[in-house]
């Protein structure tokens, strides 16, 4: 069993295993992707890309056709509440840091900004870029079971074309295979938390919807119709898949109760009734039905055997972080897996990968839920029950703009109410703010308290254990570079100031001895000056100290200011210990 038909076997090619596939075929992996479809996803699931998945994208050199596909943030940004979108608005929320109170913040965060890429348009730019960089696409292709050894790992596939049942064996395997991973199932890996807490469907359709959305253009129009408390994701959902002709419902009904039938006449009725024009054209497109679940593994391999995206946490698309969750574990995966099989990592840094990310995918599942839920204060300031009609509703929202005492009380409730979902809509601090402790990180103290809300603000710091912060430098031409394209491409990166004359002579060592690609970044010189003083200001770091970077631009280890034998013997020491190179 010693040869191996490939380095590692990824199974689905959705936003985790395309990321991985991508990755390290970018890395020089021999990598098989397979799936069972014929394609890429044919529905536009998940869709919000938020500046952290996009920082992925950029340093995997798919960053252009990720913006050149995808719907900008102009268009993304006035979540609207209403009773249908021909109807009355309840209010609105800037959202995705397209607000006045939030760009200067999520502009200043990073080189990115954010978009919204359905998984229809984000797949295939992930899957054909992994094939053109060598990694081998298997479609048609269905997983079945796998063995796995001390060595590597055989799995049973089905060939969905001809019929006939093959194996392949590979040093690793991904399970990126969904929220029905059997991936997951067959390693074991143990799943906590709640399934089927509600029910949704999803409606595709296309209709033209410009006269009640051009002028207030949002990803998002939720809508309050009878019933919209009942299962689904808090209420009503018109979503916006490309401006103003494709979209998605979704609707929720009671998970108790057999699931409906949802045909097309059904579809077109559902669609009218939330868009409020009973004689629209539409084209119902797909249905499907699905249920909300709060469930996340907390363990993420088992051998030899990793999972990733869906198969690990599985939870409603509110907050718009599952895709981009899923993006960043491949991301954390893909170089670990990489050093492991060049040779350059012990296996104990893939032990990292559970410590890493199941605090994440845990995070993102109880955020994700809690979202859903506090859509309550809103159905209880307008005083909708269970039994609300179309005209309760309409009374409900007359009283909260009646021009008396109550009414005031009323719009004061609404406005926290409504203020309360920029949990939703504007979690900065969740989106880009994940924090690592593991043995790939060399901790050098707590991260001081934090004055502003952890969930809603960046807050970019030096730390071990967080994301490099962005700021802009200036290069060589004159133009403007930011720290983080400094920076991974899968190389290590050593990074230091113009005092810091010790550290390149201590990398070089480094490297040297333990047979690794690093880089050694100096702020300060003609291609990394830093004009506007922001480094100095959020690294907060002597400018003779160092910072060591790994490929995922997470920083692994800082150290002051030291001469040329401490800094060499300080660095080696830092790096064995993260690269489980002790002996």
């Amino acid at each position: 069993m010693t040869h191996f038909d490939t380095d590692v076997l990824v199974i689905g090619s959705g936003p985790a295993g395309g990321t991985a596939a991508l990755a390290l075929a970018t890395y020089g992996v021999r990598t098989v992707l397979a799936t069972k479809y014929g394609w890429t996803a044919n529905t536009p699931r998940a869709h919000i890309t938020n500046q952290r998945a996009m920082e992925v994208l950029r340093d995997l050199g798919v960053e252009e056709e990720a913006l050149a596909q995808g719907t900008p943030p102009e268009l993304m940004g006035d979540t609207v509440l209403c009773t249908s979108l021909a109807g009355a608005e309840i209010g609105r929320i800037a959202s995705w840091g397209t607000g006045d109170r939030s760009a200067a913040e999520y502009t200043a965060a990073s080189p990115c900004h954010m978009i919204d890429l359905p998984q229809t348009y984000l797949e295939p730019i992930l899957a054909t870029n992994a094939a053109a960089r060598g990694a081998k696409l298997r479609l048609d292709t269905e997983f079945l079971d796998f063995t796995q050894d001390a060595d590597g790992v055989t799995a049973r596939l089905r060939d969905r074309v001809r019929g006939d049942e093959f194996t392949l064996r590979a040093r690793y395997l991904i399970g990126a295979d969904g929220a029905r991973s059997r991936v997951a199932e067959q390693a074991g890996l143990p799943i906590a938390g709640q399934t089927g807490k509600a029910g949704s469907m999803n409606i595709t359709f296309t209709a033209d919807l410009s006269r009640y959305v051009a002028h207030r253009p949002s990803v998002l129009y939720w809508v309050m119709r009878p019933g919209a408390h009942l299962g689904g994701i808090g209420m009503g959902l018109v979503r916006m898949v490309r401006p103003w002709r494709e979209w998605l419902l979704t609707w929720g009904y009671d998970i108790e109760q057999p699931p409906p039938e949802v045909d097309v006449a059904e579809a077109t009725r559902l669609v009218r009734d939330l868009v409020g024009d009973e004689s629209l054209a539409v084209e119902i497109t797909s249905t499907s039905l699905w249920t909300v679940n709060h469930n996340y593994a907390t363990e993420y391999s088992r051998g030899r055997v990793f999972c990733a995206g869906d198969a690990v946490h599985r939870h409603p698309p509110s907050n718009g972080l599952g895709s981009n969750t899923s993006v960043q574990d491949a991301y954390n995966l893909a170089w670990k897996l990489a050093m492991v099989v060049r040779g350059e990592a012990g296996e104990g840094l893939l032990s990292s990968y559970t410590a890493e990310r199941a605090p994440v995918g845990r995070q993102v599942v109880d955020r994700a839920n809690l979202s859903r839920e506090q859509f309550g204060p809103i159905f209880e300031t307008l005083g909708i029950t269970g039994d609300t009609d179309a005209d309760g509703i309409t009374s409900g929202l007359a009283a909260c703009v009646a021009p008396d005492a109550e009414g005031a009380r009323r719009r004061r409730l609404l406005e926290k109410a409504i203020e309360l979902k920029h949990y939703e809509f504007n979690a900065h601090g969740v989106e880009l703010d994940q924090r690592y402790v593991s043995d790939a990180v060399v901790p050098d103290g707590p991260e001081p308290d934090r004055e502003a809300d952890a969930e809603l603000f960046h807050r970019p710091t030096t730390l071990p254990g967080a994301k490099l912060p962005h700021v802009w430098l200036v290069d060589a031409d004159g133009r403007r570079v930011s720290t983080l394209d400094l920076v991974g491409g899968g190389r290590w990166t050593v990074l230091t100031g113009l005092s810091g004359t010790a550290w390149p002579e201590a990398a070089a060592k480094a490297a040297a001895e333990l047979g690794l690609d690093l880089r050694v970044v100096t702020v300060g010189t003609p291609g990394a000056r830093d004009s506007y003083g922001d480094w100095t200001r959020v690294s907060a770091l002597d400018e003779a100290g160092a910072l060591l970077v790994r490929p995922d631009g997470y920083i692994a280890w800082r150290h002051p200011a030291a001469d040329g034998q401490t800094a060499a013997a300080a660095l080696l020491t830092a790096l064995r210990s993260v690269l489980d190179r002790t002996s």
